[in-house]
């Protein structure tokens, strides 16, 4: 990766976080918010591969750990795996699918809500089921009409990441 598409791509996670956590936090549309910041580090994690999705997941859950003053690490843990596995989604399945995006977003919402709940439990803090996972559903919707654009914007930004060429023959050796 490009030093100039580094810095891309680290501005375009800052400002998703300190948007996300700023003003989008206290958005309530349907009973949920929007994440804008999960949207952004898939659609990075897709378009710039698993690596670089969970790097900019830890950076991005960091961010917003510090910035809430919440338990240091949970958000930071749960957008690692987020950035990683849609990395490894664009970087295996979802490469050259129209729908990977809008795929990729629904699922990394409903893992991240479900992990939330499932991390906060463990960590023996009070969560009730009801107010952690119900919010879940009409964050799908939100969440959904946020990936296409949001992808399209961040494909301008940071690019895609350069394939290898598929073998088109196998010689087998005996």
């Amino acid at each position: 990766m490009s030093p100039v598409v580094a810095v891309r791509l680290a501005a375009a996670v800052f400002v998703a976080a300190i948007v996300q956590v700023s003003a989008i936090s206290s958005l309530q549309v349907l009973g949920a918010t929007p994440d804008l910041l999960l949207v952004v580090l898939v659609s990075a994690a897709l378009l710039r591969g698993a690596l670089t999705g969970a790097i900019a997941g830890f950076a991005a859950g960091l961010i917003v750990d510090v910035a809430t003053l919440g338990t240091l690490g949970v958000t930071a843990l749960l957008l690692t795996l987020v950035g990683y596995w849609a990395g490894r989604y664009g970087e295996t399945t979802g490469r050259g699918r129209t729908y990977a995006p809008l795929l990729a977003v629904l699922a990394a919402t409903v893992l991240f809500g479900a992990g939330a709940y499932l991390l906060n439990y463990m960590l023996g803090q009070a969560v009730s089921a009801r107010t952690a996972l119900l919010p879940v559903l009409p964050a799908l919707l939100l969440n959904g009409i946020l990936a296409y654009p949001v992808h399209g914007l961040m494909r301008r930004l940071v690019g895609r990441t350069e394939q290898a060429p598929r073998a088109r023959e196998v010689e087998l050796l005996v």
